[in-house]
């Protein structure tokens, strides 16, 4: 959500999916149309099988299931797996159990509608833990207990992007694209010299021109999160996106914003949410993990690990 891409509009579509900003940037400019369609029809399938919103998604049918196993679509499937992995990597500070947490605090619906709002109630519960989801990998099937509602908000964006790059490229026979969902990134195929421009901001609305690190990435994922972008009022105060499990409130983190670069979109976003989650521990928790990050204090100082670059012409990955 905190990543601007530096693009001729000839090379770049731009539009709103999955409540938040969907870019598609090309090298070869008569590589756009089909680099578009291609991301296109993977965005849609994520947001009918993943999407907390929609009534008729495939994750909300799960809420109903009764704890029962359920068969589900390999793409469930493959999003459920990647929100387990999360977890486990993160020590559980990433829990994709908090559906009713975050709906407690007034997200409920797309945020365009809950940032607009100024009477929401709020309560804090805690997340009923990402252990009690069951995959079976043979059987394809999950089983959910009842009363436990999902939320891949901190992994299906990330993979969405994997996914859509991974097609895009297909579609356009390797030559180079890069996805960028809310500013979260994924590029896929040939690079364009020199990599793809980036400029590393709070927001990924700002301004091209606005002054922030300018990055290059070739290969892999960049991700960002933020306490600043996602924020509403509630009746017990200001409101975020990122919750601690164990309260169900809002983190208090030392980081606005925590920018990271991995080899994927959803391993970046993993380890981007997790840092703002795991507060003072984060910087020690990134660098045993050989990860590149810009971690940003509440007084705007910053705090560099891995190899993430020291000068704005070099590389993050």
């Amino acid at each position: 959500m905190s990543t601007t891409i530096a693009a001729p509009t000839s090379t770049a579509s731009c539009w709103r999916e999955l409540g938040t900003t969907a870019r598609v940037v090309v090298d070869e400019p008569t590589d756009l149309a089909a680099a578009t369609y291609a991301v296109g029809r993977v965005l849609d399938d994520v947001d009918r099988t993943c999407s907390r919103f929609r009534a008729d998604s495939e994750l909300r049918s799960l809420s109903r299931s009764g704890g029962l196993p359920v068969a589900i679509s390999p793409l469930l499937f493959t999003a459920l797996d990647a929100a387990l992995r999360a977890a486990r990597l993160t020590g559980g500070a990433v829990d994709p159990t908090g559906g009713a947490a975050i709906r407690a605090l007034g997200y409920d619906r797309d945020f365009g509608e809950v940032a607009g709002r100024l009477d929401l109630a709020a309560s804090t519960i805690s997340f009923p833990g990402w252990q009690l989801v069951h995959l079976d990998r043979a059987a394809g099937t999950v089983r959910l207990p009842g009363g436990i509602d999902l939320d891949l908000g901190a992994t299906a964006k990330g993979l969405a992007a994997d996914l859509a790059a991974a097609a895009a490229t297909a579609a356009i026979e390797g030559r180079g694209v890069l996805v960028s969902l809310g500013g979260d990134i994924a590029v896929a195929g040939t690079a364009p010299d020199g990599g793809w421009p980036v400029l590393v901001t709070d927001d990924h609305r700002t301004d091209l021109a606005a002054d922030g690190p300018r990055i290059a990435i070739r290969d892999g994922g960049l991700a960002t999160s933020s306490v600043t972008v996602r924020m509403w009022q509630t009746g017990r105060g200001p409101a975020h996106h990122l919750l601690d499990p164990a309260t169900g409130a809002p983190v208090e983190s030392p980081w606005r914003t925590v920018s990271v670069a991995a080899a994927s979109c959803l391993d970046a976003n993993i380890a981007s949410t997790a840092a703002i989650l795991l507060g003072a521990d984060a910087p020690g928790w990134l660098e045993a993990r050989g990860l590149p990050a810009r971690l940003v204090a509440a007084d705007g100082s910053e705090h560099l690990t891995g190899a993430w670059p020291r000068e704005a012409d070099r590389d993050a990955r």
